[in-house]
């Protein structure tokens, strides 16, 4: 029985140009759920990760509307909430489309810390955008009260940022080792983890965002598990992305994607960290990592979609040709 971790992108659940409803949620919850259980059924062992981008933005949000009226949250508390949330959205939806497929495997939501150090050079250096954006007045009076660091993204408007330190330990590893062990299809790892760091003996929250793919490839490395998938809003991996000589990847070797890493292909923030999280995983020991739609995650697993990735460059039936095809 092939084991995997499944690393699904929060926007799956809140796609573009949505509100973000619970309804929406749910119809979205399902379409992936639908697919995970085809998965389940042929066999496969699996571990979900996701995202909670879109998420935590309305938490904060609630939060700042609601100031003055109840207390504020901290980010920590705002990723502890929806790692629940979503956590019970995708277990609800798993086990109506388990229980149709005739399959009684019991899914788990696991609330789960990830330690990160105060002394990561990330923690000296915010870049990762939380929040709504914000106007120049409205920048300048939070900088001044809460002290946060503010910078413009991308002409659009002032956004805060925080760290996005390394996950260094996964602080539920081995409870959710054994649920996965039992046979449980078990959700764990929202948003990276909650980040928590040791401060005078004492784990406490650290206001900071763990990049969800990197906690998802310390996930897989440590179960070795044999897959390691990624769901993202593009159905593969593109060179030249964008560009009139844009070309999908299709089946690649390791040391063939890290040269394209290390030559500028992928944008920071966006691919190239997806990129670093499978090239993380081959190393530390996988054999497959897989970058696809989250729409097609059931045909990327089979083979037929999306960027495959293998240790050594060498997958099964590989043609002296494979690597890339043409875009269209």
């Amino acid at each position: 029985m092939r084991s995997m971790v499944l690393a699904v992108g929060g926007n799956a659940l809140i796609h573009r140009g949505e509100q973000g409803t619970i309804r929406e949620q749910r119809e979205n919850t399902r379409r992936v759920a639908r697919q995970i259980a085809h998965l389940a059924i042929r066999g496969y062992r699996i571990l979900i990760t996701h995202g909670n981008g879109p998420q935590v933005g309305a938490e904060l949000l609630l939060s700042e509307t609601a100031a003055g009226r109840v207390p504020g949250r901290s980010l920590d508390l705002c990723g502890a909430s929806t790692q629940g949330e979503m956590g019970y959205l995708l277990q609800q939806a798993l086990k109506s489309e388990l229980s149709e497929a005739g399959l009684g495997m019991p899914v788990v939501t696991v609330v789960t810390q990830c330690l990160v150090s105060l002394d990561d050079p990330a923690m000296k250096n915010p870049t990762k955008p939380v929040g709504r954006f914000l106007t120049g007045t409205e920048a300048a009076e939070y900088t001044r009260r809460l002290g946060w660091t503010i910078v413009m993204d991308a002409g659009r408007g002032y956004r805060r940022v925080v760290p996005s330190p390394r996950p260094m330990e996964i602080v539920e590893f081995d409870l959710i080792e054994r649920l996965f062990e039992f046979g449980a299809l078990v959700i764990a790892c929202g948003g990276g983890g909650i980040p928590v760091a040791w401060k005078d003996g004492e784990l406490v929250g650290v206001e900071a965002v763990i990049d969800k793919d990197l906690t998802s490839s310390l996930l897989a490395s440590q179960l070795a598990t044999d897959l390691f998938v990624i769901g993202t809003d593009t159905d593969c991996v593109y060179l030249d992305y964008n560009r009139p000589t844009q070309r999908a990847l299709d089946r690649i070797g390791e040391t063939e994607l890290e040269q394209y890493l290390a030559a500028g292909q992928f944008a920071p923030g966006s691919m190239a960290p997806k990129i670093t999280s499978v090239l993380q995983f081959l190393r530390r020991g996988g054999c497959e990592a897989i970058i696809a739609s989250s729409d097609d995650l059931y045909a990327a697993v089979e083979g037929r979609v999306g960027t495959h990735v293998f240790c050594h460059g060498v997958w099964p039936g590989m043609l002296a040709t494979a690597g890339s095809r043409a875009n269209g």
